[in-house]
Parts: structure tokens; sequence; C-alpha cells
């Protein structure tokens, strides 16, 4: 990919004002409209008027810690989000949304090898979809190694559930983080950050190099030796609401959710084999 799509700029000039810190009675009024127009719960949170941006608020921290299960055989849902689809990879294929598949060799990218891509061959697929109201940040679901990561440059399509239902390739076509792991069980997965409109930014906490909408028009790589994370660690947030895909090893993981459920981050939402 050569050239920049429009969603980019459209998704980079929403940044620009949503990073914006206005007058504090200003940003207070941008701040409770936002709440109240998106239904936010707020109950585990600061005050609206005390976020000094709308993307402060966007990307906000718990107040308190939320609890979660320990043992090393639950796998926690890493957000806040719906369940859009789930269930198991057949012919290297997963489903974007009911009656709308694609290629997971595809999604997973071109720098990852024909052996790492085959690691998911007849496992399972779980997509969490975070919509403006979410909580935006997301969390380490296992024990884990990250073994690479890799951004992948891209268009900025909704990922809401109407686009899902008519844009095949969706997934593909959009930006993403594609982030390879391995449990402690030496079972691997990944776990896919993928960009939507308005989300001008994916952080990633341990790799600050990864800026995604920025100028990067090609595949990086980036490789770990020994970057261990533990289950609950925040690693970073959309900037808005946006995607995130688990791709599972055969017999790595038995889910015990459904798609149109909603989840919350530290349920869990699978069991580790």
């Amino acid at each position: 990919m050569n050239k920049r799509h429009i969603t980019s700029a459209i998704s980079q000039t929403f940044g620009k004002f949503a990073n914006k810190e206005f007058s504090p009675w200003f940003q207070s009024i941008v701040n409770n409209s936002y709440v109240k127009l998106m239904g936010l719960d707020m109950s585990e949170f600061q005050a609206p008027h005390t976020y000094k941006s709308l993307n402060a608020l966007f990307t906000r921290h718990l107040v308190k810690k939320r609890e979660f299960s320990l043992d090393a055989e639950d796998f926690i849902s890493p957000c806040d989000s719906l369940i859009s689809e789930t269930g198991t990879i057949t012919e290297d294929y997963a489903l974007q949304i009911k009656g709308m598949r694609y290629k997971c060799a595809d999604f997973i990218g071109s720098e990852f090898s024909d052996e790492e891509k085959a690691i998911v061959s007849d496992g399972v697929f779980i997509n969490h979809y975070l919509s403006p109201k979410d909580y935006h940040r997301y969390h380490i679901p296992t024990n884990l190694k990250v073994l690479k990561a890799v951004h992948i440059p891209g268009k900025f399509y909704p990922v809401n559930m109407p686009s899902l239902k008519k844009r095949l390739n969706l997934f593909i076509e959009n930006e993403r983080v594609v982030i390879l792991c391995e449990a402690t069980n030496g079972k691997r997965f990944y776990m896919v950050l993928v960009s939507a409109l308005n989300v001008g930014v994916m952080q990633v906490a341990f790799e600050p190099r990864i800026q995604t909408n920025a100028e990067a028009t090609r595949p990086q790589t980036y490789t770990f030796e020994n970057l261990f994370l533990d289950k609950g660690e925040d690693f970073g947030c959309f900037e808005m609401g946006s995607t995130i895909i688990i791709l599972a090893e055969k017999d790595m993981l038995e889910t015990s959710v459904h798609a149109g459920e909603n989840v919350k981050f530290g349920q869990t939402i699978a069991k580790i084999k």
C-alpha cells in the first residue's frame, strides 16, 4: 500500500478535535454531551468533566481495578465489548459476521511465514467489537510471551454491525496490529487490533515504535525475545471504539461465549486446555 485512504484523513481530523483541550466550561459541555449521547456508564470512572479532552475521556482508566480469575486455565476477555462472532476456523476461514467470511492467512498478513499462519488451522476465533460507548482500554487475556508484532497500514472503514454485514473482507482492508503470543502451556494465538473510522490511534504500550494512522504505508515488523506480560495487564487502548480478534491454535481454547453476548474485561470467556 503506497497511498493513504480518505478514511485516514477523516480519522486524523476527528483525532485533532478529540485531542484538543478546550476551556474547562466548554470541555465539560463536550464531555457530558458525549456521555449522554452515547449512553456511557461512568460508574467505574471519574466524572466526565474532569477529563481535559474528549480523547482523555475515550481512553479513561478504571478508578478501581477489576477482579478476575487468576487460575491459569481461565482465559479472560481483553476488553469490554460485544462478541460479534465466534466459532471454529474452517479451511483457513473465519467469520467477520454470520454469512461474511475472510481468509485468516490474508488477515494475519504477509509478514508472517506460512508456518506461523498455519498455527491457527482448525482453531477458534473470537471477535470483540468495542462500540463508542465502551471502555476503550485493552488488557492481556492470559499470562503470555509476545513473540512478534506487525503493524499493517490500511483503511479505516467503520466496524459496526451494519458495516460488517455489507463490506466483504473489511477486517483485511482496515489497518491493524497483529500480535503473535505464546501462552504458558506453549500454545500460540494471535491477538489482532483492528482500526475503525475515527480511531486515530491504536496504542501498544510494549512497543511505542508502532504509530498507527501515521506516515507508515508498508507493514512494519517487531520481534521480541523475552517479553512476558501478565494476565490483566493494560497494554494500550483505542482512541474510539474498534475491534479485537483472537485467533487461537487448535485445541487451545474451549470458549464459553456466544455471538451477540456482551462481555466485560476480566470476565472468563474460555478455558485453556
